[in-house]
């Protein structure tokens, strides 16, 4: 390895027609390799345009039509498959799940305190290609805004409940209750602080640190080391030379696979709840036909978007979205119990600092139900993700310092759901404990944020805005997908062809499809699942490759 300035080496009349990576600016320690990007690609420009990586394109494609064909053809066969790989993996290997998550926690709060935060992204005389409100929208919108949407109103009253109904036991004293930790028997203010304290753990630093890594890790071996947009180049470190072999091809491939999965549980939740909006507001069906058509329409409006590309489709799209979500929230705020949501994001902040260590606690707990069935699930959903969460982050994180990232990416956003969960999950609970309210606790999951709404003044304008809402999430969330698993794909050329990118896209509504037919929610987090178990392993991985890229930068 040897330093020098590629940056002024750079001649912009040489550029290939697609372009790898930006070149760093100033001085960063190069990797010196013989690969060159797209040396493995298969290329033509007549007719159909394709710049794809032979091998990880190919097994990919493949890969996913086989699965969507048998998982149609054999729906009945396959569902309880589904259901039980979900229960095995869950229960088995959830201290698998919650020890890695934390790894990954404290190696990014290690990172911003340390020196090493003061490295930049794309080398030292790098700047941001986005503004920090474009590039914050851009993060928050494809990292998770469907699922605070989904579980925003139900995830916290569904704690609260449990808690208060405090411990029971089976004839085999095994637990059989699903409240976090001990429960709050009969306890209103502890059963809330606990009930929100789990939530916020679920959607507060652990899923961003997860995201975080990959997202480091990427920009740090792409911007400053010179390798190219893919996964494979964060080990570098560990395989050498041989991370351009197979190596380097199953881990891309994984990271397909696990983004496909991800995105199409994703898409099964925001058709469920999409539906039960529409029905709710205007009396339409929910059955699978609908659900169908209601994938289709967001496949076909992500289409529109993941053609116009990062700047024209994904950056609008995610700055209306937080616009409306903003709205939304402050209407609630505004209307609903507001001294309760003011003072509970105080207390509700200070509940999830007293209940982590013990949330976190991967091994010898008591709240077995919990411990698998919400928090080992969530975190292998977020794994599932964080391959195009976290490439997407690194795409447009170029040019800020490693503290500044993690900062952004990790604490702000955590600051974000604990508003969000406080105002829509508050809200619900005061309206069943304060105003003897039954209708969210009664209401099914996919109803419980339009049931909430009732009791709020423009009912019909807010329930809509949040059909709107978690249609938007969505195509925010597929076409960055998209532009992510083609840039994969593609052997890590970033702006690869369109009709690449489109192929991408209407495979995720394939797969979420198929999924939706094959078990429905119950499938699609099955695959979830499946697929973020050997992405943790690679996680882990690059942990070890992150610091050891930091250590030789210039600081």
């Amino acid at each position: 390895m040897t330093e020098k300035d590629p940056g002024a080496e750079a001649d912009l009349d040489t550029q290939p027609k697609v372009e790898p990576v930006p070149a760093p600016q100033g001085r960063t320690e190069i990797i010196e390799t013989d690969y060159e990007i797209g040396r493995d690609n298969l290329t033509s420009s007549w007719k159909l345009e394709f710049d794809i990586h032979q091998v990880v394109f190919t097994v990919s494609a493949l890969g996913v039509l086989a699965f969507t064909f048998f998982t149609m053809a054999f729906q009945e066969e396959l569902e309880p498959v589904f259901i039980g790989m979900r229960g095995w993996l869950t229960s088995n290997l959830d201290w698998f799940f919650l020890l890695s998550a934390n790894i990954f926690v404290l190696l990014s709060l290690f990172l911003i305190v340390s020196p090493l935060g003061k490295v930049r992204l794309g080398g030292p005389e790098a700047e941001p290609s986005f503004s920090y409100i474009g590039w914050f929208s851009m993060l928050f919108a494809a990292g998770m805004g469907i699922g605070l949407m989904f579980y925003g109103v139900s995830e916290p009253l569904s704690h609260f409940d449990s808690a208060m109904g405090g411990i029971s036991v089976g004839e085999d004293g095994i637990r059989t209750d699903w409240a976090p930790l001990g429960g709050a028997e009969g306890d209103v203010a502890e059963a809330t602080r606990l009930g929100m304290a789990a939530t916020i753990f679920h959607w507060g630093l652990h899923p961003w640190a997860i995201y975080a890594v990959v997202g480091l890790a990427l920009a740090l071996f792409s911007y400053n080391k010179g390798l190219p947009l893919t996964l494979r180049s964060c080990f570098y470190p560990i395989f050498g030379e041989r991370v351009w072999g197979w190596p380097g091809h199953i881990i891309d491939i994984l990271a397909i696979f696990s983004t496909i999965f991800g995105l199409a549980t994703s898409l099964g939740i925001g058709a469920q709840q999409s539906a039960a909006g529409l029905s709710f507001l205007f009396g339409f069906s929910t059955s699978n036909p609908m659900l169908i058509t209601l994938i289709l329409a967001i496949t076909a409006v992500a289409l529109v978007s993941v053609v116009a590309g990062l700047d024209a489709g994904v950056k609008r799209l995610s700055e209306i979205n937080m616009a409306l979500a903003a709205i939304l929230l402050f209407f609630i705020i505004a209307f609903g119990p507001t001294l309760e949501i003011v003072s509970g994001f105080f207390a509700n902040l200070l509940a999830y600092g007293e209940y982590l260590p013990a949330l976190s606690m991967p091994f010898e707990r008591e709240d077995a139900n919990f411990a698998s069935g919400w928090t080992a699930f969530y975190w292998a959903w977020w794994i599932s993700w964080s391959p195009f969460v976290g490439m997407f982050i690194a795409r447009v994180s170029r040019g800020r310092t490693v503290r500044g990232f993690l900062i952004a990416v990790l604490i702000v956003p955590t600051i974000l759901s604990v508003i969000w969960m406080t105002a829509m999950g508050g809200t619900a609970i005061s309206q069943l404990v304060n105003d003897g309210l039954t209708g969210v606790q009664d209401a099914a999951l996919e109803l419980k944020l339009f049931e909430m709404l009732t009791h709020l003044p423009l009912t019909g304008l807010t329930s809509f805005v949040g059909i709107i809402l978690v249609i938007v999430f969505f195509v925010t969330s597929s076409d960055s997908g998209s532009l992510v698993i083609d840039a994969v794909a593609a052997g890590g050329k970033v702006n690869a062809p369109t009709p690449q990118r489109v192929f991408w896209t209407i495979s995720e509504g394939l797969v979420a499809i198929a999924l939706l037919l094959g078990g429905g929610l119950a499938a699609s987090q099955a695959m979830a699942v499946s697929t973020g178990l050997p992405f943790t392993v690679v996680l882990l991985g690059a942990c070890y490759a992150i610091v050891h890229g930091l250590l030789k930068e210039a600081r």
